[in-house]
């Protein structure tokens, strides 16, 4: 129970995570005295709900800080590293949704089912982690804990949302063209900022965010270097691929671990059952397992198809599910919120 409420900010206050972010404040009862919702000069004026009000949105400009205790940033990097050391400068505890600062030392990675414990060591901005990199460590840290981990090799199959609001109605669109026998015109995937567009309608596009030098994606790199900093282990090996399908909401991952000790089938999955944040559906004679469509608009990451490899004694592969809205983006940063709250970390 907080001692006392708080002012919090929602940064980016119109879009798709903090339409979320403000509904879950509501619907897990946070303890608020004062909602700031703050998006761009155009939205200014408008108005949301909020515990049966109408809050007026306000510009985001640095001096909107003053008095906040807590502000959730969700309108990308750019106003990230523009506004959040504004905020921190003004003592709120800045929870960053964007990729500016995850690989910063002096940032906090966080995902509180795995690495509570580093949240006292903020400096005014804790960074929340990619969405694809968050479900997968909820299910690897257990994992790492009884047995170690060596290598996980990972292949995403991410949902349309999860490039925002403009590429689920770009979807949309290709979707009616392509049923009706239409030109299809594909306007943001794979990357916004890149000239060539590709059909995300009926299709799998393998490139989510720009190519790097070795042949990555920046959003396979952030999965390799955010487990490695959220499970503290330079050691562990990660490579990742990542494709983007025709979905609009849920990411799903096809997971393999290499544990560094041997391991029994059952005593994984009852470890995995009984970890926080984790719901184990896995019974492939009865086609148990998680899908994107039945585990949308939930706060947990799910985990089916659990098997020993065929090629490995100690490899073992996991189907990894989660709302990439939720726990891959407004459910997490609430979650953080509510960590420093009760451990009294932002007072």
């Amino acid at each position: 129970m907080a001692k006392r409420d708080f002012v919090v900010a929602v940064v980016g206050a119109t879009g798709a995570v903090g339409e979320k972010m403000r509904k879950y404040l509501e619907e897990r009862s946070f303890p608020v005295k004062e909602l700031r919702l703050l998006a761009s000069k155009r939205s200014a004026g408008q108005t949301l709900p909020f515990r049966g009000e109408e809050i007026v949105i306000q510009e985001a400009t640095p001096e909107a800080f003053e008095g906040v205790d807590i502000a959730l940033f969700s309108a990308g990097g750019s106003v990230s590293k523009q506004l959040a050391p504004e905020a921190a400068k003004r003592g709120a505890v800045v929870i960053d949704n964007s990729s500016a600062f995850r690989m910063d030392e002096n940032v906090p990675l966080v995902v509180p089912e795995v690495n509570r414990h580093v949240l006292p060591t903020h400096k005014g901005i804790i960074a929340n982690p990619n969405c694809s990199t968050i479900q997968m460590v909820v299910a690897l840290k257990p994992l790492y804990d009884r047995y170690g981990i060596e290598r996980v090799i990972v292949s995403t199959y991410q949902a349309v949302s999860g490039a925002g609001a403009k590429a689920v109605e770009d979807l949309y669109q290709q979707t009616e063209a392509f049923i009706k026998g239409e030109k299809v015109e594909p306007k943001i995937l794979p990357v916004g900022i890149l000239p060539k567009k590709t059909q995300i309608a009926f299709n799998a596009i393998p490139q989510i965010d720009v190519g790097q030098e070795n042949g990555y994606t920046f959003e396979e790199m952030k999965m390799v270097m955010e487990t490695k900093k959220i499970l503290e282990d330079e050691q562990v090996g990660v490579t990742a691929t990542c494709v983007r399908l025709p979905i609009v909401q849920g990411h799903s991952e096809s997971v393999y671990v290499e544990l560094a000790s041997e391991y029994n089938l059952e005593e994984v999955r009852a470890l995995l059952a009984d970890s926080p944040g984790l719901i184990v559906q896995d019974d492939i004679t009865n086609q148990v397992y998680p899908t994107p469509l039945e585990t949308a608009n939930t706060p947990d990451t799910y985990v089916g198809r659990i098997r020993r490899d065929l090629t490995h004694p100690n490899g073992l592969n996991l189907w990894v599910v989660s709302d990439n809205l939720l726990k891959g983006a407004a459910t997490n940063a609430i979650q953080i919120a509510e960590a420093l709250v009760e451990d009294e970390i932002v007072k």
